[in-house]
């Protein structure tokens, strides 16, 4: 069996619904079941289970509430993933983790490889950058995929904020000087589900970390009107997107001025190449819109 962390998030989800690309069964407890935010309650269920493979999906990622919270956030997205790579090392099965841009600064002008060093700017890019550290240094066959800007149809993310925030109002204001790539919760599932099998079955396959997004670089203000061309394509509600600076935008954390990651190195090793960000964006404004009835 397969143990999924955070099966109720975007990428669990994906993950779930895509899960007959493997040829065990998942499990995706929920947090009675598992509790990332205590030890314990981590290695209850790992002792109670057979398992072949880890996917840890599960992450603190209300970034702003972090700068607060930083207890809990420390203890999901640093302290529980060095527990499941010590749990993988001592079994001798695999562990995919799924990271963040939000370890680096965003000072560099141009796009972050897995060689960049990192500087986090806020709580939640400190404690995943310690996620990741753990699982590099626990010594199991280890997989990190770090990735930016995740959408998907499921749960709390930018596009479908964007798409409701269409139907209430004619103007929005994005900020237009942060950089990134945005990468659909489906295309990062598919990647790990193509990933895990090669895993298992060869101990030589690659490990290690790995930047993985959807293809292309933007704006969240160009990102935004490219949500407002789709819904407007498929019969949706339309805004006008006003541009403005990081600055006219606070909020509690640090947001990294550029996020772009280059996926050469995923390219290289495995063959992997994400579709262009736009196409995924169509792809989930269209299942957001049928969600919601909104299309004709």
């Amino acid at each position: 069996m397969i143990l999924l962390t955070g099966g109720s998030g975007q990428v669990g989800r994906s993950i779930l619904d895509h899960q007959s690309a493997l040829s065990l069964p998942c499990l995706a407890p929920s947090s009675r079941e598992l509790d990332l935010a205590d030890r314990q309650s981590i290695t209850d269920y790992l002792e109670s289970h057979k398992l072949r493979a880890i996917i840890n999906a599960g992450a603190y990622t209300a970034v702003d509430q972090a700068e607060n919270d930083i207890e809990r956030a420390s203890a999901i997205n640093s302290d529980a993933p060095a527990t499941l790579a010590q749990y993988c090392k001592v079994n001798l099965i695999p562990l995919i983790h799924i990271s963040t841009d939000y370890v680096f600064s965003g000072d560099k002008s141009t796009s972050y490889d897995e060689h960049d060093a990192t500087h986090p700017l806020s709580v939640y890019g400190r404690t995943k950058l310690a996620g990741e550290q753990a699982v590099l240094a626990s010594g199991c066959r280890a997989l990190i995929l770090r990735t930016a800007w995740v959408a998907s149809p499921f749960g709390k993310n930018f596009i479908k904020t964007m798409v409701r925030l269409a139907q209430e109002r004619g103007e929005i204001r994005v900020v237009a000087d942060q950089y990134g790539s945005p990468t659909g919760a489906k295309d990062l599932a598919e990647v790990a589900l193509t990933i895990l099998p090669q895993l298992l079955n060869n101990h030589a396959a690659p490990q290690g970390l790995y930047h993985c997004t959807n293809t292309g670089e933007t704006t969240w203000a160009q990102l935004a009107r490219a949500v407002m061309a789709a819904s407007a394509s498929l019969g949706g509600s339309s805004a006008s997107i006003v541009d403005i600076a990081t600055a006219d935008y606070p909020t509690t954390a640090k947001r990294p001025h550029n996020s772009r990651l280059s996926c050469v190195k995923l390219q290289r090793d495995w063959g992997i190449t994400l579709r262009p960000w736009q196409d995924m964006v169509k792809e989930v404004v269209a299942a957001v819109l049928h969600e919601e009835g909104q299309t004709l």
